[in-house]
């Protein structure tokens, strides 16, 4: 045992409480024996008394010496943890284990943190067997650790482990440990640069002040890159080595396994480095890779370690201590195990069609291009060919520009000014020259800190005569780097060395056959691609006369190009397909116009599909001015691979290379097969010329490893040049994968190990080497399994008469990931003069025209306003942008047309209900053995008080005695008449209104003589209630039980919407056939004012009495029921989906009720609670009229319309009042989260305090909105609210409260469900941040005397816990039935008095009409047992079946809500067949079209949905619960 030779009473006070805390831990079972003793062992292991050992001779190597940060005592937070965690146990009930505090998240949130604090401990040194370092063990039996049988935290510490330092000397006839270093360093994952480089194999140099060994035996690397880092650590400070003094150990050790730096090589930076380029590189390791004691080159490995610091060489096998590892940390499943990827059980996968073309040729045979020629003449340099041009014929035409433009500096070798520079600043381009900013310190935020050269003439000096440019021979380091824009909108730069710039200048002049003294006119950019190449490069080699046309005299002049090459005769044209377009449709404007000088018209886009139709139709037109066939010559580029291709001059009068018609079925499956059928599913391509001199090509797969093609294989292709680039600059993880391609065959074999590099362009080799380029890998669209080339959509689209309705040239095509699979989108620039139903049917023939050409179907087809979608430089639509304006809503199209039921066709297989022909039986046994539990719940027993001593003493009514509230009422006025009842405040926070006992009762007593003289009211009619929420409401309702009626309480008109709210007040009037109208004064002049009469028939009301001034009468008696079974009120509402219902409350009900409100919340005469909700039906009602005089405590009332004037008269006067208990709406829960969430400061300020609160109940008739509360529970928690007093209640139209939190009981719990599982009505708990996972919170604690049970609304039998079923609830205080004005016994029998069918079926039940479903928790409630919880989820006839399951429109309301800021409220129903999502618009009207596809995709993305119509409204149309009902039956 650990605890020989340790006294424990000697131990500190600490310890000793932390051993018995150990102790109780094994004797409760919380820990296992095995942990039991491996944390005692922990504990006693720094006083246990070692036995003194000889110290180690000089050759020796010394142990670690003990520091302040490996000190084996405790840290001074165990004491504290100790002290909760003794806390805690005190709490426990019996001493038995409370799984109230377990969850699965802790657990693993605590398993990740003790694995990271082990793996910090492992760096010390751990107690092992004693032994000699001086005896060293051959490396061959130094086995390295295995990681395949850890974890994966102890594989990534075996991977640190494993970098140890190198001996300077070893034994020739051993083998080298370099070898394990490389391995294992290449292996490792880390983020820092020095892992990064040594991962890509590239060179670093050494520290000059250290010696560098060389190691006897060194591998060799296959290849061996010509770049590495430019941060090197030049310093180090004196705290870093104090802290890590193996630091300098570790670099000479990672010395010996990398290659030496090149010395002509320039070091690009690793961007992708984590660590900031002020620090220097290093290697993540752990603190105990060097041993002190050790000299610095004496090899480590001989203290080779595993994960838990024992030696490899010790006497305990190292494949029994990797077992021993393995037992002590048990596996952890990854967190793909966790959150799987159900995308194979959701989408519907396409069986693979036997039909579908696959390639049938050989495999491809690398082309290659004709040798490069060797020209005496060539200069060693460009700079040379530069200096050779300037030093002879300096009156030379030389490059410029059109018009007034600037002229181009060709080249600018800057790196011996830079590096000569020691204080390097920033100079704004614009302002460098003046003196004001020629300080080298000035630096301006948003600029990088470089040095600016400015090279204007006026501020350069001359050179002195003697001066001459040092002009080196072209070498491999960068000579300019070239950036580009990928797919995703990322920048990368490709550097190309000056070898290879000289390179491809001469390849470039002799395949385009360039003489000197030419004239070439340039249309491209000329600072990069074609443009640089061609225009500025090759031009200064061979003394080219360049003409550049810019982009803003294109724009003005589309035609100077043409000009251009009339005027100069020139030899050759760059241009693109654009420029041939524009000067066709400008060349009437001139017609004496030649092109006879052209040998070369060089199309820099001619791979494009629509190329071949351009260069036609300019041959066409400009045939006539000179214009020869053969001098149109297309290329292919890329800024990787340089140029790919080019078609050379051809002879006059020789015949033009054939064309290519191919299959666009074909190409979709990567084949190329020709097309002689369907002429309208037919691509027409070109070639692009030869390969380029000197070169070497192939043609690869696109996806996976580069395997050679088929002959008839459509892949990318790549080249072998020097004339290419060489990486992207700062980026060797992707250059390596781009630059450094090996082809294999159809086997995995090399085929060789030359590199090459991938060009980005998809294509094939046709017959005679001619290259065809179809497309490139950045406009590639897969969809269905299927190749779809952007530029090939682009094409179609042209072709369907775009002149009248978009620009030709501002059309972008690009795919978005929605659902699983790519789908496609168009967006377009309309002209402006261009009509809606044009550009519809434009749209229309679009996809009429793709989805017959290229079979695929477009998701979205948009048009945008003209010159709003983003452009490039040159004027080109920039792709990426446009794509993440239309992912973000910011794409403000004009017109939009979604098209997902054409192109969604993997949605899952719809769900085919099976018919029920299970008996009640099966299915109970099936539930006993799946281990479930029958779904049901009940609340505490509704008990009766009876002792008349106990109810005086708390001043409650006897309710033996008394069932009835009138009775309650007088009974409160004779017992205790001045206690305030009610308390009524304004927006100012004033009581305008208070009633107490006496008052209450004497008011009503006017109002029931008021209805038995005016009225004539015999006893029994109904009576409607009109008044704003305030205590004449009250009064007229228990002036209506004095009298004998029975009051229907209705929400009054508003005043500014009579066309709208007034047809409801009619509706309910003549429903319940009521005999008259108790009003105020204010709204009677509204009943029968002109504005009413044209809604409705004012003529027609019944009786109408006002109630303000009555005459101090009283009634001849207090009406007294028969019966407790007599209807007490009717209670009206109108339903979310439309249906107006009535249901009879009885007297026993109202008691009951108030009865099962009083036991939950303890209410009594002295509380005080405080009412912010609608008092006009269900749970509302019965806390602002009943529960008051039944329970005797004071409740404030607040009318929520008035926080409209003043928002925190609420929250004020909780904190005013020191109230414990309220009770509020979700809609003042939002209004004070929308309108106060900023105010918290000024809440405070004021004195606001909520501390006091004890209990917040949100009272609805639908699922917990658990979003508001927790923002509202966490904004205000500033302001003193707890974050447990926030809860809500549940109640239904049969059971007007089933559920309530009360304020005893465990808090409200929240599970986490699969809404799969929901739409199947299954309940499947999954862990919080699962996919599709959807949280819901408990709908309050179960009343007292109320049973719930979940039933299968088909079969009406009960299910198990794991069911989504209608709940059922059997209670005291059920409605007695519907009030309908047909009397439907069948519809009543069946929600009010139904049974199951198996079970139980003698008892009675009603039917709530809500979903949801009971789980058993681990909390307690007051009596000891565990706690059932119901779960609300939503109304069952809300549900929408669609494909088979059950969808619940709040969930897709959810999801639509957080498509987009501009979106505020929405509603989502059916209309024949139709999913309909309608939405309200809280942004600008430019935002509306941009919200149709965000609705879409999410509802796609999270339930599955086709969204059939959207519709965009403005805000304030449908508002909260009567939204989806006024969106489906409002006009269309």
């Amino acid at each position: 045992m650990a605890d020989r030779g340790v006294d424990l009473s000697a131990l500190p006070k600490e310890v000793r409480d932390q051993l018995a805390e150990l102790d109780l831990e094994l004797s409760e079972g919380d820990i296992t024996q095995k942990g039991y003793e491996k944390k005692r062992t922990k504990l006693l292991a720094p006083y246990i008394i070692h036995t003194p050992v000889a110290p180690p001779r000089q050759n020796d190597v010394q142990p670690p010496a003990p520091s302040s940060s490996s000190s084996h005592p405790p840290p001074p937070s165990s004491s504290s943890r100790y002290r909760e965690r003794r806390s805690r146990r005190t709490h426990r009930s019996g001493g038995t284990r409370d799984d109230r505090y377990r969850s699965d998240i802790h657990t693993e949130a605590v398993q990740a943190a003790l694995a990271k604090h082990k793996e910090e401990k492992m760096a010390l040194p751990m107690p092992t067997k004693r032994r000699s370092t001086y005896v060293q063990s051959p490396i061959e039996t130094r086995t390295p650790p295995d990681s395949s049988s850890g974890s994966e935290d102890e594989t990534a510490v075996r991977r640190q482990s494993s970098v140890v330092a190198s001996p300077p000397q070893v034994n020739p006839n051993l083998q080298s440990p370099d070898s394990w270093i490389n391995r294992t360093v290449q292996g490792s994952s880390t983020s820092s640069s020095a892992s990064s480089t040594l991962s890509h194999g590239e060179a670093k140099p050494q520290p000059q002040s250290q010696p560098q060994p060389q190691p006897q035996s060194q591998p060799q690397p296959q290849y061996k890159p010509q770049y590495q880092p430019l941060y090197q650590p030049q310093y180090q400070p004196q705290s870093q080595q104090h802290e890590h003094p193996h630091a300098a150990s570790v670099a000479d050790m990672l010395a010996h396994s990398r290659i030496g730096p090149s010395e002509n090589s320039a070091p690009p930076p690793d961007v992708t480095a984590v660590a900031p380029p002020s620090r220097g590189a290093r290697v993540d390791l752990p603190s105990n890779a060097v041993v002190r004691g050790m000299s610095r080159g004496q090899s480590r490995s001989s203290m080779m370690e595993t994960a838990d610091g024992v030696p490899v060489s010790s006497r305990v096998s190292t494949k029994i201590q990797q077992l021993l590892n393995t037992l002590k940390r048990p596996k952890r499943p990854p967190l793909s195990e966790f959150f799987t990827d159900d995308q194979e059980e959701i989408v519907e996968v396409p069986q693979p069609d036997p039909n579908t073309p696959r390639p049938e040729g050989r495999q491809i045979i690398p082309v290659k291009g004709e040798p490069l020629g060797v020209v005496s003449n060539w200069p060693p340099a460009l700079q040379a060919a530069l200096a050779r041009w300037g030093a002879t014929t300096g009156e030379e035409p030389r490059p410029h520009c059109s018009r007034h433009h600037r002229k181009t500096a060709l080249h600018a070798d800057l790196r011996e000014a830079v590096e000569s520079q020691r204080e390097v600043g920033i100079h704004p381009p614009e302002q460098a020259g003046h003196q004001e900013r020629a300080n080298p310190q000035t630096w301006r935020p948003g600029w990088p800190r470089l040095k600016w050269v400015v090279t204007d003439s006026k501020y350069l000096t001359k050179p002195s005569k003697d001066w001459q440019p040092h002009i080196p021979t072209a070498n491999t380091d960068p000579a300019y780097i070239e950036y580009k824009a990928s797919k995703e909108g990322t920048v990368v730069g490709v550097a190309v060395s000056k070898v290879a710039m000289l390179t491809h200048c001469q390849a470039l002049t002799q395949a385009c056959n360039y003489c000197e003294g030419e004239t070439l006119v340039n249309v491209l950019d000329f600072k990069k691609d074609m443009g640089l190449w061609h225009g500025v490069l090759s031009a200064v080699m061979n003394r080219i006369h360049t003409i550049s046309v810019p982009y803003a005299v294109m724009k003005a002049c589309p035609l100077s190009w043409v000009q251009r090459v009339h005027i100069h005769k020139a030899r050759v044209a760059l241009v693109k397909c654009r420029d041939l377009h524009w000067a066709m449709m400008a060349h009437r404007e001139q017609r004496d116009t030649s092109l006879a000088s052209l040998r070369m018209l060089i199309v820099a886009d001619g791979a494009n599909p629509w190329s071949v139709s351009s260069c036609d139709a300019f041959l066409n037109v400009f045939q006539s001015h000179g214009l020869k066939p053969e001098v149109i010559c297309p290329c292919a580029t890329s800024p990787e691979a340089m140029t790919v291709a080019i078609r050379r001059p051809g002879v006059p009068g020789a015949p033009l290379p054939a064309r290519a018609i191919l299959s666009m079925g074909g190409l979709s499956h990567g084949v190329i097969r020709v097309n002689t059928e369907d002429k309208n599913s037919a691509l027409t391509v070109q070639d692009v010329g030869h390969v380029m001199p000197g070169a070497l090509m192939c043609i690869v797969k696109p996806d996976g490893p580069p395997q050679l093609c088929k002959t008839d294989e459509i892949g990318e292709i790549i080249v072998n040049s020097r004339a290419g680039g060489n990486m992207y600059y700062g980026l060797p993880g992707v250059t390596k994968n781009t630059f450094e391609v090996i082809p294999v065959n159809s086997n995995g074999v090399p085929i060789g190990e030359i590199p090459f590099v991938r060009s980005g362009l998809l294509g094939f080799i046709g017959p005679g080497s001619l290259i065809f380029v179809v497309g490139k890998i950045e406009g590639l669209l897969m969809v269905s399994g299927r190749r779809h080339n952007a530029d090939d959509l682009v094409a179609t689209a042209l072709a369907v008469e775009p002149v009248k309705t978009v620009y030709r040239g501002r059309i972008a095509v690009f795919s978005v990931t929605v659902f699983y699979d790519e789908r496609v989108v168009i967006v377009a620039e309309q002209r402006p003069d261009a009509s809606e139903e044009d550009s519809f049917q434009w749209m229309s023939r679009v996809l009429q025209a793709i989805d017959s050409i290229h079979q695929v179907g477009l998701y979205c087809l948009a048009l945008v306003p003209a010159n709003t979608l983003p452009k490039t430089p040159l004027g080109g639509i920039h792709i990426s942008d446009t794509k993440q304006f239309f992912l973000d809503g910011n794409l403000h199209p004009c017109n939009i047309l979604m098209c997902p039921h054409t192109c969604v066709t993997n949605l899952p297989k719809p769900r085919q209900k099976q018919p029920v022909g299970v008996g009640p039986a099966s299915v109970m046994v099936g539930n006993l053995v799946a281990g479930k539990r029958i779904a049901q719940a009940a609340g505490r027993d509704l008990g009766m008080i009876e002792d008349q001593d106990l109810v005086r003493k708390l001043c409650m009514w006897p309710t033996v005695m008394h069932q009835y509230l009138a009775e309650a009422l007088h009974w409160r006025a004779q017992t205790d008449p001045d206690h305030v009842l009610f308390v009524l405040l304004n927006a100012k926070g004033v009581a305008v209104s208070t009633a107490t006992c006496v008052q209450l009762h004497k008011r009503a007593e006017k109002i029931a003589a008021a209805l038995m003289e005016k009225g004539s009211i015999n006893t029994g009619e109904n009576v409607v209630l009109l008044y704003p929420p305030g205590i004449d409401l009250i009064a007229a309702f228990y002036g209506c039980l004095y009298a004998g009626c029975v009051p229907v309480n209705v929400r009054p008109p508003h005043p500014q919407n009579l066309a709208a709210t007034l047809p409801t007040v009619r509706m309910i009037i003549d429903v319940s056939k009521a005999a008259c109208i108790l009003t105020t004064q204010h709204l009677m002049r509204t009943l029968r004012s002109k504005e009413a009469a044209a809604s409705v028939n004012i003529k027609t009301w019944p009786t109408i009495i006002d109630t303000d001034d009555l005459p101090r009468r009283r009634p001849p008696q207090i009406y007294k029921p028969p019966t407790a079974e007599m209807i007490a009120y009717l209670d009206f509402s109108v339903s979310t989906t439309g249906m107006l219902t009535g249901v009879k409350i009885s007297h026993a009900a109202v008691s009951a009720l108030c009865r099962s409100i009083k036991l939950q919340c303890e209410l009594y005469s002295s509380r005080q609670i405080a009412i912010c909700l609608d008092p006009y039906c269900g749970l509302g009602f019965v806390l602002w009229c009943l529960s008051s005089v039944y329970s005797g405590h004071q409740s404030i009332l607040i009318p929520p319309f008035e926080l409209e004037s003043c928002l925190s008269l609420w929250l004020s006067t909780l904190s005013q009042y020191r109230v414990r208990d309220t009770f509020c709406s979700y809609s003042v829960m939002e209004l004070c989260t929308k309108g106060l969430g900023t105010q918290t400061e000024l809440l405070k300020a004021r004195g606001v305090n909520l501390s006091c609160v004890r209990s917040c109940v949100v009272i609805a008739e639908e699922r917990p909105r658990l979003v508001l509360t927790h923002s509202f529970s966490k904004l205000f928690k500033d302001v003193g609210l707890s974050p447990r007093a926030v809860s809500t209640a549940f109640g239904s139209r049969v059971n007007l409260a089933i559920c309530l939190q009360g304020t005893t009981g465990p808090d409200p719990c929240t599970v986490y469900v699969d809404m799969k599982s929901l739409r199947h009505d299954r309940v499947r708990l999954v862990e919080r941040g699962a996919p599709q996972s959807l949280p819901l919170m408990e709908s309050g604690k179960i009343l007292p005397g109320v049973r719930v049970i979940i039933v299968n609304p088909e079969t009406r039998g009960p299910l198990g816990d794991s069911h989504l079923g209608e709940i059922w609830v059997n209670s005291p205080h059920s409605a007695s039935g519907y009030y309908t004005i047909y009397g439907e016994e069948s519809l009543q029998a069946n929600h009010f008095n139904t049974k199951l069918s198996f079970g139980d079926p003698q008892t009675l039940w009603a039917r709530t009409g809500y979903l949801g479903f009971v789980k058993r928790t681990e909390l307690l409630d007051a009596s000891g047992d565990r706690h059932d919880a119901l779960f609300v989820v939503g109304s069952l006839d809300e549900t929408l079946e669609l494909r088979g399951l059950r969808y619940h429109p709040i969930d897709i309301e959810t999801s639509v809500s957080r498509a987009h800021r501009s979106i505020a409220e929405s509603a989502v129903f059916t209309w024949t067949n139709l999913l309909v999502v309608v939405s309200e618009l809280c942004g600008s009207e430019q935002d509306a079209l941009d919200l149709v596809p965000l609705i879409t995709n999410v509802v796609l993305e999270e339930h599955h949905l086709i969204v059939g119509v959207v519709v965009i409204v403005d805000p304030g149309c449908y508002t909260h619960q009567l939204q989806r009902r006024e969106a489906t039956h409002a006009p269309p």
